[in-house]
């Protein structure tokens, strides 16, 4: 077990000899500490023979003594070379004599206050304990501030100590003293400007610090001037950071044509950055390099398959996630992957007793943290699956559980199962469930939220705006989460969100004013693009309500500039077009996008078949909103549609049940929720088809 702290032989010994000790700055040529190298090289060669002989035999003889006694000597011999500390430090550790190591270096500073050797020692021993909890990933805070006190006062000592200063850098960094940090490795480069961890340091120190740019520069000059598998990484980490794929993927690449040993490692880091830049055949052949590298590689195949699905090639991704299966069968993200792709496929109902049976893979008598946060978030998964569905009894079943599971989430779950009840239009339900729920956790926002979103569906805006606005401003809360629990789509700052959920209220309630200035400081609060175009989708809907038409489609089509393929604009903006009649070939093409996008969506294939009625296909139209009322059996709309095309096609009777139903659902809506011109609609033209039933004889 002490190979591995011997790991620095003789020769890098006598390197560190040569290396003569620099006087600190202001102190004489009398202060600096005499030197017998002769002597130190001495006793350290019988400290490194003794280790060997301990190592040999286990540990007895009383070698490891002899080799620290030695290692001591050494040191006394010549303070001035840092290796024969770590060494001894090493030894110590490795021999299991941490408290001895702590031990011997704080009564050799009892003596010498300015003993840097055993500083050296010490802080070495501050600096192993550090890792505290490993379990759950935790430090122990109180040995990094020890640590980096004992490596400020080995600075002062020997300025000129580059490793005890490249080390006080990252251990700033990891008490988030960034500006400490910078500092220490701005030191080390007056000294050593091209030492490698500091450069690498300082541009991490940047990072964090959000100026991206510079930490780029400093790693693109290192690795342009000396290109290492480590500097080229450490460069594509930052631009990942700045999500520039494109530039990540070229530095692993370069990377890699230095034949580096980890080089499976560096391919599997390249392909994702590939495919993050939408780079998919150039992802697809680094992959399948891998696999012909490793045909056990079930990690390759799962990406290709989620490449392949992003690209709506089902086919190759049912492939690649066939030979992921068979390599790893029981692998989570296989098997969370394969619902995905199931629903990719249309088959929403298998998808969803993969889910039930990968939740149900998870359940255990006890959960430490990483298990609980896993069950609880498959759970939701779960959940949301049934909701969409409308199963509504099994989705809130499966919150109670995660909630169960998960207590500290449970104020989140709470306000998503009034969420899930208002889906079902149980409102009686989501009542009771908010009440209890604000018993429980009177100032939880995430549950006021949720109340405040079934106040405006019962038509209370006021009350509703009021329960919101007074988590808005400086006292704000530090999250907050959406009305369903959830984050709103990309949620920035804490007022964004609560913005977000003053719009839906104003919206429900026909407030256009409000709901505009509403929209207008969620929009200023935005700052990347999934959060504008969020901003863009609810101003949109929000015209179109208002039957303003044009700036409702200027709204989407704003979306689609910066992003194509954003299924639920092309949804809406090609409903819109098919509603009126007008350019509907440019419909069909864009709901066919979004169905392609999203197989199972009720909504998505309702629109498609709504198209298809305005094309004259009748038969296309019929299948694709029978499709719609399976996911959507309770949507007053799409019974409405279907009993158009059915109207359409002759089928009076059936027709008639449509309309019929459609009526039964607008009955149990929401009063906000009402829309009493389609119902007066509705009912015209179900007392049209009952007279032509009873003229025709039917009954």
């Amino acid at each position: 077990m002490f190979k591995a702290a011997m790991a620095m032989a003789g020769a890098v010994f006598v390197s560190g000899l040569a290396a003569v000790a620099q006087t600190p700055a202001g102190a004489s040529d009398a202060s600096q500490p005499k030197v017998d190298r002769a002597s130190s090289y001495y006793h350290y060669a019988l400290a490194h023979m003794y280790a060997e002989l301990a190592s040999a035999y286990g540990g007895r003889g009383g070698y490891i003594d002899k080799a620290i006694d030695n290692y001591k000597a050494a040191i006394k011999a010549d303070p001035t070379t840092p290796m024969l500390t770590e060494e001894l430090s090493e030894l110590y550790f490795a021999a299991g004599r941490q408290r001895q190591a702590q031990s011997d270096a704080e009564e050799a500073l009892r003596a010498n206050p300015n003993d840097i050797a055993a500083l050296r020692l010490l802080a070495r021993v501050y600096t192993q304990q550090i890792g505290g909890d490993q379990q759950h990933q935790r430090i122990d805070n109180d040995m990094l501030n020890k640590a980096i006190d004992t490596y400020q006062k080995i600075s002062k000592l020997d300025p000129k100590d580059v490793d005890s200063l490249v080390m006080l850098g990252r251990l700033e960094k990891v008490a988030q003293n960034s500006n400490e940090a910078e500092k220490a490795y701005k030191q080390v480069l007056a000294i050593d400007p091209d030492n490698e961890d500091a450069l690498t340091g300082l541009a991490m120190v940047y990072g964090d610090l959000g100026n991206t740019q510079e930490a780029a520069a400093i790693l693109k000059k290192m690795s342009d001037k000396n290109p290492s598998p480590r500097s080229l990484r450490a460069l594509a980490a930052t631009y990942e950071q700045m999500k520039e794929y494109d530039l990540a993927a070229q530095a692993l690449q370069k990377a890699l044509e230095l034949n580096p040993p980890d080089a499976g490692d560096l391919k599997h880091a390249l392909a994702e950055d590939q495919m993050r830049a939408k780079q998919y055949q150039a992802a697809i052949a680094t992959y399948q390099d891998l696999v012909s590298d490793d045909p056990t590689d079930a990690q390759a195949y799962l990406e290709m398959s989620r490449i392949y699905r992003e690209t709506h090639d089902i086919k190759n991704a049912r492939a690649m996630s066939d030979k992921a299966k068979a390599i790893d069968p029981s692998n989570l993200e296989i098997r969370y992957n394969e619902i995905g792709l199931l629903q990719a496929e249309g088959r929403a109902n298998d998808a969803l007793q993969a889910m039930k049976d990968l939740a149900a893979s998870t359940e255990r008598r006890t959960y430490n943290q990483r298990e609980r946060a896993l069950r609880s978030d498959l759970l939701e998964e779960l959940a949301n699956m049934y909701a969409n569905l409308d199963q509504i009894d099994p989705a809130v079943q499966a919150l109670h559980q995660a909630a169960q599971v998960n207590p500290d989430e449970a104020p989140k779950i709470e306000a998503m199962i009034m969420d899930t009840y208002r889906q079902g239009k149980e409102f009686k339900s989501a009542e009771e469930e908010a009440d209890s729920a604000l018993k429980q956790f009177p100032d939880d926002p995430a549950v006021h939220a949720g109340h405040a979103m079934l106040l405006a569906d019962m038509g209370k805006t006021d009350p509703a705006v009021a329960e919101i606005k007074k988590y808005l401003g400086p006292g704000a809360k530090s999250s907050a989460p959406s009305a369903s629990g959830k984050p709103g789509k990309a949620a920035g700052s804490p007022d964004r969100q609560y913005y977000r959920d003053l719009a839906q209220i104003y919206d429900k309630g026909r407030k256009w004013d409000d709901e505009t200035k509403a929209l207008d400081q969620m929009e200023k609060l935005s700052q990347t693009d999934e959060e504008k175009m969020d901003v863009w989708f609810m101003r949109g809907a929000m015209y179109e309500k208002m039957k303003k038409l044009e700036p409702a489609e200027a709204e989407f089509r704003k979306i689609l500039q910066v992003k194509p393929d954003f299924a639920g604009a092309l949804n809406y903006l090609g409903y819109m077009l098919a509603d009126r009649g007008v350019q509907l070939n440019e419909a069909l093409d864009m709901i066919n996008k979004a169905v392609e996008e999203d197989p199972s969506n009720g909504a998505y294939l309702d629109s498609l078949g709504w198209v298809y009625f305005k094309l004259g296909r009748l038969q296309d139209a019929e299948d694709n909103i029978r499709k719609a009322l399976e996911t959507m059996p309770h949507d007053a709309t799409v019974h409405d549609h279907l009993g158009d095309v059915l109207m359409k096609e002759s089928k009076v009777k059936e027709a008639v049940a449509q309309w019929e139903a459609s009526l039964a659902e607008w009955n149990r809506s929401s009063p906000a929720d009402l829309e009493p011109a389609d119902v007066a609609k509705l009912k015209t033209k179900l007392d049209g088809a009952k007279v032509r039933l009873a003229k025709e004889g039917v009954k």
